[in-house]
């Protein structure tokens, strides 16, 4: 069960589809409504964004949090000519 919202830092990210999205690497935060906005996510799959570029996900994609966090919605990467 998560404590605080420190406890989402460094835990996993999985896509619906159940491919591995990244790491949460910071918790964003929204300090009027008190409450988690997003998560910044290192060490992203780079099958789903560059090698070395860092992802922010809204965290009402989120659809539980335990172990790992499981999404309930990520965008499928689109193939561009040249890729």
């Amino acid at each position: 069960m998560l404590d605080t919202v420190s406890g989402l830092k460094g835990l996993e990210i999985y896509a619906p589809n159940g491919i591995f999205v990244g790491v949460v690497d910071e918790v964003i935060m929204n300090i009027p409504e008190m409450c988690v906005d997003g998560l910044f996510v290192k060490n992203v799959n780079p099958v789903l964004a560059e090698k070395n570029v860092s992802i922010s996900i809204p965290y009402r994609w989120v659809m539980s949090v335990g172990d790992v966090i499981l999404l309930n919605a990520f965008p499928e990467k689109r193939i561009v000519a040249g890729d």
